[in-house]
């Protein structure tokens, strides 16, 4: 199964491209789910009377999947209520906390590209996901969360439950309960499925910007937050072109400026032109006047499918050192930064940031300096004679 997950600036026409993209591969007889992320269903009024066998429309439900999660939770800590003498919520009275969005976004995307036996399985997702600064904190939420749960409830810990009421009297404070360890389990399970599935070779990242000023820089913001987080563009769809052959009157600044934004962008990507239809696409018909590339598009020169490899180099037999390489396309030294911690790397390129764990080889090693180089930050290692098999 293929996933594409598309994003860029607001009010790029970023879902009306995934809308065209899932009604056209629907139309050629891939088994298609489209699925919306906005609270409001703004997929209705693009689609319009569109519809074919082969395309499923579904819209994330926060609500309804919080109010679900909650009322489990009630459930599995009911004793530890009942002895603090705590009243339960009511569905009815539940309203959605910050971040339940984003996490009923995730299980979606898990359920679609992990049906069970008894549901619809696709052969294509297509995402429409909220404008790149929101989706690039979505697409971070499964790792983050998964290495907070691994810092606040160790694993290791669970295994030592036996001992957990004898801890508690030298200790003198109460032990995590049961149930806290099992919530905790399953939630990491659930964020290793969606860190799976964005891992997965087969799940690509299709960015949608108007070309201009603005939207050359929201492409290279875009482009280098997935970077680091290890996810590849597969294209680029350039929104609302207008023709060369309007480039008369008023019109020739702004068809010069595209043009230059366009030659500019195809030097790095796979760049689709979507021509301007001089009004909203609104039904089948206009959706597929765009002319969209298709979800089995070719990727853009050099590129592959899948997550982008941090390559660790062996320089040590000429200059002493390992290098790791990350990729971080438009990225500028001076907003650039590196601490070491333990054994971790936390990575910082502009607004983003992001703490990686060190290869088993690097973690032996102490940090001998970085360069920017060709669009790839070259982090180099020397190794500790302390800690680095010798060799006779």
């Amino acid at each position: 199964m293929r996933t594409l997950l598309f994003t860029g600036p607001g009010g790029s026409g970023r879902t009306t491209t995934a809308a065209a993209t899932a009604l056209t591969a629907a139309r050629e007889g891939t088994r298609t789910l489209l699925l919306g992320t906005d609270r409001t269903d703004t997929l209705g009024p693009v689609l319009g009377d569109a519809a074919t066998p082969h395309l499923t429309v579904r819209r994330v439900d926060p609500d309804t999947d919080f109010r679900t999660d909650l009322a489990a939770l009630q459930d599995r800590a009911a004793s530890a209520l009942d002895l603090l003498g705590a009243s339960r919520l009511d569905p009815e009275e539940i309203a959605p906390l910050p971040g339940a969005e984003e996490l009923a976004v995730l299980r979606a995307l898990r359920d679609a590209a992990l049906p069970k036996p008894e549901e619809e399985a696709y052969d294509l997702v297509v995402v429409d996901l909220p404008p790149t600064p929101r989706a690039l904190s979505l697409l971070a939420l499964p790792e983050e969360l998964r290495r907070y749960l691994r810092r606040l409830l160790p694993p290791e810990r669970q295994a030592a439950r036996a001992l957990r009421p004898v801890l508690g009297r030298l200790a003198g404070v109460p032990m995590p309960a049961e149930w806290l360890y099992g919530t905790a389990a399953r939630l990491d399970l659930e964020l290793a499925a969606v860190e799976a599935v964005l891992a997965d070779r087969d799940t690509l990242v299709r960015l949608v910007a108007e070309p201009g000023p603005s939207g050359a820089d929201a492409v290279r913001a875009a482009a280098l937050g997935l970077a680091l987080r290890g996810l590849r563009v597969d294209a680029l769809v350039a929104t609302r072109v207008l023709p060369e052959s309007e480039a008369g009157g008023w019109l020739a600044g702004p068809v010069a400026q595209q043009r230059k934004t366009l030659e500019e962008w195809q030097e790095s990507y796979a760049v689709h032109p979507v021509t301007h239809l001089g009004r909203d696409p609104r039904g089948g018909d206009d959706l597929a006047a765009l002319a969209v590339p298709g979800a089995g598009a070719e990727p853009g020169a050099g590129a592959e499918p899948g997550a982008v490899s941090w390559p660790v180099t062996d320089s040590a037999a000429d200059d002493g050192v390992l290098v790791w390489h990350i990729p971080l396309p438009g990225a500028r030294r001076d907003e650039l930064d590196l601490i070491r911690r333990g054994d971790e790397l936390v990575v910082t390129a502009g607004p983003f940031r992001r703490i990686v764990p060190l290869p088993s080889a690097l973690r032996r090693c102490t940090v001998d300096g970085a360069a920017l180089r060709e669009g790839a930050l070259r982090v180099r290692f020397r190794p500790d004679p302390e800690l680095w098999p010798r060799t006779r």
